[in-house]
């Protein structure tokens, strides 16, 4: 399966991230992102949708 969601916890310099799939089971999980590296964790995610 793929991710279908993604959430992002936002902070200043260090966020989390984590992609569900469509189970509902994650398949992402990245506690500890530095924000220069959250760009290209994204950029490289076979993602089918983007919301706001």
């Amino acid at each position: 399966m793929s991710i279908i969601t993604i959430g992002i916890d936002l902070a200043k310099n260090i966020f989390a991230v984590h992609g569900i799939n469509e189970s509902g089971k994650a398949e992402l999980v990245k506690p500890k992102v530095q924000r220069d590296q959250l760009l290209p964790l994204i950029a490289n995610l076979p993602l089918r949708r983007l919301t706001k």
